[in-house]
């Protein structure tokens, strides 16, 4: 070996695909290393899309998953985005469960029904995530999917089971009630 492959530094996507191998074998110790690697970001993806309502549930839910799946994980993307994705497809197929088809429109009204203004008290942070909490679940999935985790609209509208043109409609309305949110 060189130098220089010697020196060189072990990626978080090494570390990923060295225990993905081991974990797949039955190796519960790269199990738990991925795990603890990725839990924060599919924490935050749960709480973006289900609000705090049982978040711990389907983050069991997801891991419980990866580790039935995880001989099906080929290595043609990176470990994170095969987990996203899984975790995404879980953490919808739990609202969809919990919640009915009706909870994913939005009125065509003007005004979108579930956002909060902003307290009146100058001074206070301006907080994200409790304006996207305030949002309708359907019009909040659509937001945090396509703008916040980056999906194009034909993958959030194969994710939720509605149509492009609803993904468009829905992104429109969270958009505005955000902005009527900050603009207060």
């Amino acid at each position: 070996m060189t130098r220089l492959a010697e020196r060189r530094e072990v990626t978080p996507g090494d570390r990923d695909a060295v225990d993905v191998e081991l974990a797949a074998s039955g190796d519960a110790q790269a199990f738990e290393r991925l795990y603890r690697r990725h839990v924060p970001r599919v924490h935050s993806l749960a709480r973006w899309l289900m609000g705090e309502e049982d978040v711990d549930d389907v983050l069991q839910d997801v891991f419980v998953r990866v580790w039935r799946k995880l001989d099906t994980f080929r290595g043609q993307a990176a470990f994170s985005t095969w987990l996203h994705r899984l975790a995404t497809n879980v953490i919808l197929r739990r609202r969809a469960t919990s919640r009915t088809h009706a909870d994913r429109q939005v009125s065509s009204g003007d005004d979108v029904p579930g956002a909060k203004s902003p307290p009146a008290t100058p001074g206070l942070r301006v907080d994200l995530e409790a304006a996207v909490a305030g949002l309708p679940s359907g019009a909040r999935r659509v937001f945090v999917l396509h703008d916040v985790e980056g999906f194009k609209h034909e993958e959030v509208a194969d994710l939720l089971g509605i149509s492009v043109g609803t993904s468009r409609s829905q992104l429109h309305h969270a958009r505005m009630a955000l902005r009527k949110y900050f603009d207060g």
